[in-house]
């Protein structure tokens, strides 16, 4: 719940002057009861066009075989999991907007939640279609399950990471799901409410009967505080399991305790960039400046820079590790890295990774969405060849010199990645417009106590020290959906 006595000196959480319950509700439900505006079609049709690269090339793979993709004996790993990883690792950011800050208490995760939860599912889809096409034999996928023999499989190897992999991203799917969707009732509801015909029945049904009282109210609040408490071992738990499949291997340059925790800093650094970047562009083809603001702008970019400084000290303690432990074999793996054939992709990730994140230490920059978005998405491909470094710099040079081997990716593994990132934006481009993008519910609990026009009531009261009135309106400058003039005449 939203503090009903905030201080003046916090930036406002919604902005806008003379806003009221309904405007908010008519602003978000605006793209979903409306037709699509033109950049939304430009937008799904280059989606759309992605998508259908995706099922051309995951098509040719299954009627081919894997062979057809750049793998070879030395370098068995390759794009395949390196796209598995990056987006397993997108989709960090959702849950730990929604569980962890919620358990926190942090009322500036109310306007990005929905979109942040809505792209954990379409990322762990995203990741899922390389695990199926990995196997090669897709149709054998429920072998990963503790089937008894009698119905044709094996009992799993429990021992193995992979099989981990499968229940743990599994159970991260689950309850991202339900989570998300609880989140969502009480403004389907809403949506139901406003509809005639046909598409009244639709949500009616999808409602599941949401009648808004004070009880139905109390269930929704005690069931998200369970899923949230449920969710926040998740953030930590899913991506240290799935740096497993590499620590728990005795392959030089992943045999290494720092994995988990490392992963994780990883995942939510990428993660919050990818939500830059959909947030970005949504908030203004939208219209929803007044409630994504600067302040939640510059908080995920807050959340960018310690998450991307964690990272780069875990590049320097590979090293260092490796250089300590005195194997020559470690010594040799991060050498090769970074001096080797592949050396541009490890330069790459460390400039992307660790050098530009750290221009958000200005606050100019920082408070820029151009260079936002662009940072943003600078950071994601940092973090793409961070697992494609990982990966394939530490096989393809192995303990026999024999066997070292270059690995080149085909027509059919960029497809699959390009594609898999236009089925991502496809799936997101609907989510948009069949369901509100920013949580209407939430939103209404800080239009009374951190909404800008609240505080303004507080300034032309004149209760205010002065100090304090002047340096609030000085944290207002950088805001671009606040006219400062109106502050004069308070």
């Amino acid at each position: 719940m939203a503090s009903h006595s905030e201080s003046i000196i916090r930036e406002p959480l919604i902005t806008g002057k003379n806003i009221t319950y309904a405007q908010i509700t008519n602003d978000v439900l605006f793209p979903v009861e409306n037709k699509p505006n033109k950049a939304w079609w430009i937008g799904f049709t280059l989606a759309s066009l992605g998508a259908m690269l995706w099922v051309f090339a995951i098509s040719w793979t299954f009627w081919f075989g894997i062979g057809e993709w750049g793998l070879n004996k030395t370098v068995g790993w390759a794009w395949d999991i390196t796209g598995f990883v990056w987006w397993v690792g997108i989709g960090h950011a959702g849950t730990l907007i929604s569980a962890v800050l919620l358990l926190f208490r942090q009322n500036w995760r109310n306007s990005i939640n929905r979109s942040a939860e809505a792209m954990t599912i379409f990322a762990v889809i995203c990741a899922a279609t390389y695990i199926f096409g990995h196997m090669g034999r897709p149709w054998l996928a429920y072998w990963t399950l503790p089937l008894p023999n009698q119905y044709g499989s094996l009992w799993v190897d429990w021992n193995s990471a992979l099989m981990m992999d499968v229940f743990a991203i599994s159970t991260y799917f689950s309850v991202s799901l339900v989570f998300w969707y609880t989140g969502l009732l009480p403004d389907i509801a809403s949506i139901r409410d406003r509809a005639t015909g046909l598409r009244r029945r639709i949500y009616s049904i999808f409602s599941f009967g949401w009648t808004g009282s004070v009880k139905t109210w109390q269930r929704f609040e005690t069931v998200s505080l369970i899923l949230a408490g449920i969710s926040t071992p998740l953030v930590l738990s899913v991506h240290t399991i799935v740096s497993f499949d590499f620590a728990t291997s005795l392959e030089p340059g992943w045999h290494t305790t720092i994995f988990p925790p490392y992963f994780v800093a990883g995942a939510i650094f990428s993660g919050f960039a990818m939500v830059q970047t959909l947030l970005l562009i949504a908030r203004k083809v939208l219209g929803l400046e007044n409630y994504i603001t600067m302040f939640h702008i510059e908080s995920m970019n807050k959340i960018i820079i310690l998450t991307g400084s964690i990272v780069g000290v875990a590049y320097l303690t590979e090293f260092f590790i490796a250089w300590y432990s005195q194997s020559e074999y470690e010594q040799y793996a991060f050498i090769n890295r970074s001096t080797g054939p592949y050396w541009w992709a490890y330069w790459s990730m460390m400039t992307c990774n660790v050098i530009t994140p750290q221009l958000m230490w200005f606050k100019k920059i920082r408070t820029s969405i151009p260079a936002s978005w662009v940072l943003s998405i600078i950071v994601n491909i940092g973090m793409w060849f961070e697992r494609f470094v990982i990966i394939v710099t530490s096989l393809h040079r192995d303990f026999l010199p024999s066997s070292w081997v270059m690995f080149y990716p085909t027509w059919v593994d960029v497809s699959i990645f390009i594609g898999s990132i236009g089925v991502f934006f496809t799936m997101f481009l609907l989510f948009l417009r069949v369901l509100p993008s920013v949580a209407m519910a939430e939103v209404k609990l800080l239009l009374k106590s951190s909404s800008e026009q609240a505080k303004k009531k507080l300034i032309e009261h004149g209760h205010l020290d002065k100090e304090q009135v002047e340096f609030y309106k000085e944290s207002l400058t950088k805001y671009d959906s606040v006219e400062l003039a109106d502050y004069d005449k308070a």
